[in-house]
C-alpha cells in the first residue's frame, strides 16, 4: 500500500527559505511525502517529493538528492553501480512486487531543459538503472482543460507517457538519443491522481495502470472513481507485451 501525506517536520528541522518564485521568505515546516507498506503490513519506508510545484515551495522541504529519505537505504549501498543524488526512493519488496520505485506528481518532470530526443528523463532513467518492476506515482495533477467533452484527460495521459518514454522505447521508434528499453525487465506504471475541485483548482480525473509499448491496461476516468482490483498478467501467461 502507498499513500501520500503532508509530513510535519520536527521543530529542529524547521527553517526559513526565500521563495524563488516571488522572493518572499517562507517557513519550511513540512514535506510533501508518501509512505509505502509491504504485503505483511510493515512500513517499508517513505519518500519526500523532490521536484516541488509552486504550491509546495511555500511550505515544503524537497527530498534529498544525496540519499534516500528515512526508511530507505541509499541506492549507492543497495546498488553500488548507481550514483548518489537521484532524489527518488526505490524499495525491495517480496514477489511479485519486487523492486518498487515511489514518486510524487512533479517528480515526473525533469529539472533541466528538456528535449524529446535527449531528455533528461530523470525518473524513467532511475527506474531503468534500478531495474524497477513497479513505478507508483501519487499525483495531484491539475486538469489540462483540453478534454472537457471527455471522461478522461488523454492530453495529460500522453504527456505522462512521453516523460516515461525510456521505459517503452524500442529500436525503430523516433528518438535517436535514447537507449532501447531492456527486454528482460518490464516496468508496470501505476498513476493514482487526485480528483475533484479545491479552491477553484480542477484536478485531473485520470488514474492509469499501464505497461510497456506503451499501452494502458486501465484508464480510470471520473465515472469509474472508487475501489477496484486488477491483475497484470505476465508475458509467460500469454499476454504479449503486457
Amino acid at each position: 500500500m502507498a499513500a501520500g501525506y503532508p509530513e510535519r517536520l520536527e521543530p529542529h528541522d524547521v527553517t526559513k527559505r526565500t521563495n524563488e518564485d516571488d522572493g518572499s521568505i517562507v517557513d519550511v515546516v513540512g514535506a510533501n511525502s508518501a509512505v509505502i507498506y509491504g504485503p505483511d503490513g510493515v512500513r517499508v519506508g517513505h519518500h519526500r517529493k523532490s521536484h516541488l510545484f509552486y504550491m509546495d515551495k511555500t511550505w515544503a522541504k524537497p527530498g534529498q538528492f544525496d540519499t534516500c529519505p528515512l526508511g530507505c537505504a541509499p541506492l549507492s549501498t543497495l546498488m553500488p553501480d548507481i550514483s548518489k543524488g537521484t532524489g527518488f526512493a526505490t524499495f525491495h519488496l517480496p514477489p511479485p512486487l519486487n523492486t518498487v520505485t515511489l514518486a510524487i506528481c512533479m517528480d515526473l518532470n525533469p529539472r533541466s531543459p528538456w528535449t524529446i530526443d535527449g531528455g533528461p528523463y530523470e525518473l524513467a532513467d532511475h527506474c531503468l538503472q534500478t531495474g524497477s518492476n513497479l513505478l507508483i506515482l501519487l499525483n495531484a495533477w491539475l486538469d489540462s482543460g483540453e478534454e472537457e467533452d471527455r471522461n478522461e484527460d488523454l492530453s495529460t495521459m500522453n504527456y505522462w507517457a512521453t516523460l516515461l518514454r525510456p521505459l517503452w522505447y524500442r529500436k525503430g521508434d523516433e528518438g535517436a538519443g535514447l537507449k532501447e528499453a531492456p527486454e528482460d525487465v518490464e516496468t508496470v506504471v501505476v498513476v493514482c491522481n487526485r480528483s475533484g475541485i479545491e479552491n477553484g483548482e480542477h484536478f485531473n480525473k485520470l488514474n492509469i495502470l499501464g505497461t510497456c509499448e506503451p499501452s494502458y491496461l486501465l484508464l480510470q476516468g471520473q465515472s469509474l472513481l472508487g475501489a477496484h482490483r486488477y491483475s497484470v498478467s505476465d508475458k509467460a501467461q500469454g499476454n504479449p507485451g503486457c
